[in-house]
């Protein structure tokens, strides 16, 4: 089975009504709140240390059988820049809570904190949109994949 590395869009910061303990590498978010302010319209979103999904990538991960992860409710807001550029605003979002580990799962952060996923996984989330993501396949020298 092969793993690739996936580097989501950044399309903006934490907002303030984030709670995060900071005091812990990775920070532990316990609420997350998401403000908007550059989206270009990728289905799988980050801002550190946290990802995002559309409603739409959610459902479509729910149904796959995929594991290693779970949805949460996250909040967004948008700054006014981007709501000038974006009628109506954005779609729904869910929190994607990476949870899985790396041979077991289908979805895990290593120790660089970057997403790792398998092909599986790979091709859900493509059935979205991903064409600002940077997406690396991971050579662990296992033989031909």
């Amino acid at each position: 089975m092969s793993e690739h590395t996936v580097e989501p869009e950044v399309a903006g910061g934490l907002g303030p009504g984030t709670v995060m303990d900071r005091a812990v590498h990775p920070p532990r978010v316990d609420v997350l709140h998401l403000h908007l302010e550059g989206w270009l319209g990728d289905d799988l979103l980050e801002t550190f240390p946290c990802f995002v999904v559309t409603e739409s990538l959610a459902s479509r991960l729910c149904a796959s059988g995929l594991t290693g992860f779970t949805l949460a409710d996250v909040t967004i807001s948008t700054s006014e820049e981007y709501a000038e550029r974006h009628a109506p605003g954005p779609p729904r979002f869910r929190w994607l809570q990476v949870t899985g580990r790396r041979g077991t799962d289908d979805l895990w952060v290593d120790d660089d904190l970057l997403l790792h996923v398998t092909s599986e996984a790979l091709a859900v989330l493509r059935q979205g949109r991903l064409d600002h993501a940077v997406v690396v396949r991971v050579d662990r020298g296992e033989g031909p994949a």
